[in-house]
């Protein structure tokens, strides 16, 4: 069930934030391995177009440059997009004339797409020589089993019983210990991997989450919708979402109890949906605070759509994110935010 859309104002973010990480471990990777002659990289969770390519290039051209500078022959690589299968390849497929152009290592880079979940073996063993993903971990293989209690919102808030917490927890250490295992079998030693999801800043109670966070301005939307009729309060109690952003203490202990890997380098940043707390005095015009709503819904739209259609129906899609916008714009001065991008590089023991 995990959804790989990452939003293009989210995406760039990104990039800039990991470049540092992905360039360090690229070419740690290189050296480890003593400039092997073919390489493999794996991006999980690629989605589709243009963008799709962008990390892919970098991680190609930090190879590229590494072997020009060390005086040795650049390798082939093999360069591996995967999705679930209902990703449209076919249009990823159309973009890779552009990437073509935009790699320094010049026919020596094949592209191939991989379909299927990265919960489950998507290579061979000992294949794979850097794996990267991006802001697709914290999107969970299934709802957790046991939200039968708590029906008051789409994911954990702070009216959520203890229980919620415990299942969503349960869930992510479940399949985030299922990744990592798959990767192993299918990694290189001294193989690399770069993985960014959201997360939230260490915090003594589990169930908190910001009054300004996605899930939880989404599940006001869904109760307006409620409200007006357009949606039964027993749709919305029973919909639930594919999702946990741990804390970093919770995905440490999941990588040294999997036992496969060693951290490289575990960062924390800033992380928000085309809104930010420094805004200029003129920001707080009702307009300027409608245009921060708008891209907000926009990106969350993108990224849960499908399963709020297959579950309330596409009917209520355009009411429920304008909905969306204008709670999103009552809070463009919240300052308290405790949600982070956690970015994580492993070393295959």
């Amino acid at each position: 069930m995990e959804i790989t859309v990452t939003p293009p104002i989210l995406f760039f973010r990104v990039i800039r934030k990991v470049k540092p990480v992905l360039v360090k471990n690229t070419k740690g990777m290189m050296k480890n391995l003593n400039f092997p002659t073919y390489i493999k990289v794996a991006d999980l969770g690629c989605a589709t177009g243009q963008n799709t390519f962008l990390t892919m290039s970098e991680i190609v051209n930090t190879i590229t440059v590494l072997c020009q500078q060390c005086n040795q022959k650049p390798p082939e690589i093999d360069c591996c997009l995967n999705d679930l299968p209902n990703n449209d390849f076919n249009t990823t497929n159309k973009f890779i004339a552009f990437f073509n152009k935009i790699v320094k290592s010049k026919g020596l880079c094949f592209v191939s797409g991989v379909s299927g979940s990265f919960y489950s073996r998507l290579f061979p063993s000992k294949s794979l020589h850097f794996v990267h993903s991006s802001y697709s971990l914290h999107w969970l293989s299934k709802v957790p089993k046991g939200l039968e209690k708590d029906t008051s919102c789409v994911y954990i808030a702070a009216s959520s019983p203890p229980s919620t917490y415990k299942a969503y927890l349960t869930q992510f250490q479940r399949d985030f210990t299922t990744f990592l295992k798959m990767r192993s079998e299918e990694m290189v030693w001294n193989g690399r991997m770069v993985l960014t999801f959201i997360g939230r800043e260490t915090i003594d109670d589990p169930l908190h989450r910001d009054c300004c966070h996605f899930w939880t301005l989404l599940s006001t939307s869904l109760r307006d919708l409620v409200s007006e009729g357009l949606v039964s309060a027993s749709k919305v109690g029973s919909f639930n979402m594919p999702f946990y952003d741990p804390i970093k203490e919770e995905a440490i202990e999941m990588i040294r109890k999997e036992g496969s890997f060693e951290i490289n380098d575990l960062e924390i940043h800033g992380f928000d949906l085309g809104q930010s707390n420094n805004y200029d005095e003129d920001y707080k015009l009702h307009s300027q605070k409608s245009k921060a709503g708008e891209k907000e819904a926009k990106c969350i739209r993108a990224v849960s759509e499908s399963l709020l259609v297959a579950h309330f129906g596409v009917d209520v899609m355009d009411t429920l994110f304008n909905k969306f916008a204008y709670h999103v714009s009552q809070h463009t001065s919240c300052t308290n935010k405790t949600t982070v991008s956690l970015v994580v590089s492993l070393i295959r023991k």
